[in-house]
């Protein structure tokens, strides 16, 4: 089939003009050759089965939409009831009540009929009438055996079923071990799914066992298959003579890597130099990592599987086995490793104004981590800058340059979040000693320009050359959501300045500029950052909304990222003029694929690295049941509010237990108010809060509110008049 068949058939059909037309006509206009007919009416067939298509009684192929159906992903509620959300952009979820799932479970893919039209007060109800693909097939959980059947009650609590386990499928289980079971019956009407336990964690409460179960739940891989790792050893040797030869041989130049202090895959370095013109000469240097895994090895197809190193706490599960992670890839001082590398001519204004790509080979001078390099620059520490002499200057230089670039990004309109990250320090036993703000000091911000700056001009340029590659994508936000937005802020007084049909990433970083330091920053920066999209991977070079970049692309972490490896592919053929007709339709299979993968399993490691900083949380705030804090209201739902401590801990204040007054939703101004006191409560708001709650299993932690630390304050002043 032609590349960008799918894309390009549905696009057609999803467009207003569309009239349905036979497969006959359809054929036609796509120019499938005789010889590919077959092949052509199978694929419609695929698409019919998986939903993307339908076909009316007289044979004509029209979408989902056009039946009265829809089609997306089943999200099921702890409840019962659910959300189907669409594949059609822009369009708001289906409700879906417990009654009328029919067998659906958690992130099945599922087509469903509207049996109640959408209106202003309430969204669509609907029910399902197909489940086109189970998607989780697989359930982690706590085994509760009886005498001769049991049951697995699922983590993940959107399962609200339990599995029933025949006892013949127990497997050595006993009571309260944590498993992953096998689902073999789905579920029916009122009939629970069956399984059988096809692995034993081993006990719950154990955070071996705890952090297992996060792993398997998403589907991590953890141990690499032997002949990955056989084949790893067996690429991971001495470069040859005729690899050096051949490439631009930078040894002597002063290179270093800046990383965080227990980082082990170090795949980027940097070398700065001020020029005659006063120009700035940025080299960035990736690790070569395509150099060992090549395209269809085994090596490569664990890669892809993975997408992603995924970093857990305490725990990294890899994308590549240690000895090329660890070892030969990474740019380990004082060894002689090859990269890929990028050196870029700026000038004082932050633009580019000429680049040169190479393969090279390097000999880093200096491994320096984030803490030293920001107490140089910070601190003026003396000791660090005896022991460095000879790279403080290039330390200030490229403080200089990424001030530069920091300052030509705000220009454009880039949009900068500062939301707190979790430091979670363990002691030498796995306890939680503490919990912090993960700090982002000068070195971080210096590293993360030079690295975005690599990865747009990598960009730009490929996409000018027309070649299949791997963009980092970030689109526009929804006309819908933007609406939603404007009506929050304005009840502050804020406008969005432009069209919010197409809206610029400027006018959202006016509005940033204008709340910073005041009390509402928290409330607006958190509804913002909901009303944008993901970014992910693509084939299609469509900007990125949050960089106000209209190229990008991740091309300087090969080690831990699947797509800069695949871009990396790319680069060294086009370098070494091996792109011919054919292989660019290889490509463009390829990347596409990859994009897919890639934004799935990113999607996957995000969740799973989540759920273990959760699990941590609340083990860290189970023994300070009735202890008082001071928070932050981060969230309000129509359940109740999060308060978010300044350690980044979240606790959950229940509607249900808030005894002073009843308490209404507002889901417009994301606001809750009591009926008879007109008592509210927003996002940003300060409160004292009391630990009402632990629940490390669920890894729930729940806060009762003590009172809103302004009213406190008022009441103070009225007292003291």
């Amino acid at each position: 089939m032609l590349p960008g068949l799918k894309e390009r058939l549905l696009g057609l059909i999803k467009e207003d003009a569309y009239n349905p037309l036979k497969k006959e006509e359809l054929a036609l206009i796509f120019e499938i050759h005789a010889s590919e007919m077959p092949m052509f009416y199978n694929f419609l067939d695929e698409l019919e089965e998986d939903g993307y298509i339908c076909k009316t009684k007289k044979g004509k192929i029209i979408g989902p939409k056009g039946m009265g159906y829809f089609v997306g992903k089943f999200v099921s509620h702890r409840k019962g009831f659910g959300f189907v959300e669409s594949d059609e952009e822009y369009t708001q979820d289906l409700f879906i009540p417990a009654s009328d799932i029919n067998g659906a479970m958690h992130n099945d893919r599922v087509m469903a009929e509207i049996v109640t039209p959408a209106t202003d007060e309430r969204r669509a109800e609907g029910r399902i009438i197909k489940i086109i693909e189970r998607e989780i097939t697989r359930i982690v959980g706590v085994f509760q055996p009886n005498k001769n059947f049991g049951f697995v009650v699922p983590d993940n609590k959107k399962f609200n079923k339990d599995i029933y386990i025949p006892k013949k499928f127990f497997s050595g289980a006993r009571e309260n071990d944590k498993v992953v079971c096998e689902i073999t019956v789905w579920p029916q009407e009122d009939r629970k799914p069956e399984g059988k336990i096809v692995e034993i964690l081993g006990q719950k409460g154990e955070k071996e066992v705890e952090i297992a179960s996060i792993i398997r739940a998403h589907g991590l891989p953890e141990e690499f298959p032997k002949k990955v790792l056989d084949e790893a050893e067996n690429v991971a040797v001495e470069i040859p003579q005729e690899e050096v030869d051949r490439r631009l041989d930078i040894r002597d130049m002063k290179t270093f890597t800046i990383d965080g202090d227990d980082a082990k895959d170090l795949d980027d370095a940097i070398s700065i130099e001020v020029l005659p013109d006063g120009n700035f000469k940025l080299g960035v240097h990736i690790a070569d990592v395509t150099h060992y895994v090549k395209e269809k090895s085994k090596l490569d197809k664990e890669a892809l599987k993975r997408a992603t190193s995924v970093y857990l706490v305490d725990t990294v599960i890899p994308m590549l086995p240690k000895t090329l992670s660890n070892g030969v890839c990474s740019l380990n001082p004082f060894e002689d490793k090859l990269t890929l590398s990028i050196f870029m001519e700026i000038d004082r204004k932050g633009n580019v104004k000429k680049y040169d790509i190479k393969e090279t080979i390097i000999n880093s001078k200096a491994r320096m981590t984030y803490t030293e390099v920001s107490d140089i620059l910070e601190k003026d520490d003396e000791k660090l800058k005896v022991t460095f002499a000879n790279l403080v200057d290039d330390f200030k230089t490229a403080e200089v340059l990424a001030r530069i670039l920091m300052e030509r990004r705000t220009k454009r309109g880039a949009l900068d979040f500062d939301f707190p990250e979790a430091k979670i320090i363990l002691t030498k036993e796995g306890k939680v000693a503490d919990i912090k703000h993960y700090e982002r000091r000068i070195s971080n911000k210096m590293i993360e320009e030079f690295m975005l700056i690599s990865n747009e001009t990598i960009a730009e340029h490929y996409f000018w050359l027309n070649l299949p590659f791997v963009y980092r994508i970030h689109e526009t936000p929804s006309p819908e959501k933007m609406q939603d937005l404007s009506k929050f802020i304005s009840t502050f007084g804020y406008t969005i300045k432009g069209d919010l049909e197409q809206v610029h990433p400027k006018a959202l970083q006016a509005i940033i500029e204008q709340i910073k330091g005041k009390r509402e920053e928290e409330a607006i920066s958190t509804i913002m950052l909901r009303s944008l999209k993901q970014a992910r991977y693509s084939p299609d070079c469509s900007g990125h909304f949050g960089l106000s970049a209209k190229y990008y692309s991740h091309f300087t972490s090969p080690i831990r990222r699947y797509p800069d490896l695949q871009i990396h592919r790319i680069i060294k053929e086009q370098l070494n003029n091996k792109i011919n007709q054919k292989r660019q339709e290889q490509l463009t299979n390829i990347v596409d694929y990859a994009s897919t993968q890639s934004s799935e399993r990113e999607r996957a490691a995000e969740l799973a690295e989540r759920d273990v900083k959760d699990y941590y949380k609340a083990v860290y705030m189970a023994d300070k049941v009735g202890e008082e804090f001071d928070g932050i209201v981060s969230s309000v739902t129509s359940f109740g509010m999060f308060i978010e401590l300044p350690n980044t801990v979240e606790g959950l204040s229940r509607l249900a237990n808030m005894n002073d007054d009843y308490y209404i939703y507002d889901d417009m101004t994301y606001t809750i108010m009591g009926e008879r006191t007109k008592k509210t409560y927003r996002i940003g708001d300060p409160v004292r809060i009391k630990v009402d709650n632990v629940n490390v299993d669920l890894r729930e932690i729940d806060f009762k509110i003590l009172y809103k630390i302004e009213d406190k304050e008022n009441e103070q002043e009225s007292n003291e008049e």
